[in-house]
């Protein structure tokens, strides 16, 4: 869901534009635990960008006085976000995550993403989110062509990346119809 097989060089792109943004702090280098710190709340805005859509700040950003000439609602969303993960996380894990999914690559080793792709026997749903902008439909479209017998779903939202997150009960839907909704019923059950 909202993936895919090689991390994109656009995808890479972001990541480096924020790993720029830590290393800019002047904190980075030193010896403690909140190192970075301003510089990753920039990198989480950074991001913040990939994971949303254009409607989505059109939407809940807008302003409502077209007098305004600073402090616009954007802003202070994008402090808030970073301020947000700098309560919860650090600036070096957020590099090394950040690495990581750079690194993402499942044909390595294996001849070829595609032939890695096809030796996938398992029932197979991909689900992409027609306007996500970190990894765009045409990732999955590839997934689902190269996984034998695999469905593509398409998911409508304003939300962008952050759709997988966001549309929980279309998600549902669609999961229902892959495995049934009996089953999924049961299930459910189960976890309240």
């Amino acid at each position: 869901m909202a993936c895919n097989a090689v991390h994109s060089p656009w995808g890479i792109a972001f990541n480096e534009a924020q790993r720029m943004a830590i290393a800019a702090d002047t904190t980075w280098k030193e010896d403690d635990a909140r190192a970075g710190i301003e510089g990753m709340k920039a990198a989480r805005a950074i991001g913040m960008i990939s994971y949303r859509a254009y409607q989505t700040f059109a939407e809940t950003q807008a302003e409502k006085n077209s007098d305004k000439l600073d402090e616009f609602r954007a802003s202070s969303y994008q402090r808030y976000q970073g301020q947000k993960l700098a309560n919860r996380f650090n600036a070096f894990t957020y590099w090394t995550l950040s690495k990581a999914m750079d690194s993402h690559h499942v044909g390595r080793g294996r001849d070829s993403v595609a032939k890695a792709l096809a030796t996938i026997k398992a029932r197979t749903l991909v689900i992409g989110i027609e306007n996500d902008i970190l990894f765009p439909l045409l990732e999955q479209q590839f997934l689902a062509d190269h996984i034998p017998g695999a469905k593509l779903e398409v998911v409508l939202s304003r939300y962008g990346h952050d759709g997988f997150l966001a549309e929980v009960e279309l998600l549902k839907e669609i999961v229902k119809k892959l495995i049934g909704a009996k089953a999924f019923v049961l299930y459910d059950e189960k976890k309240s």
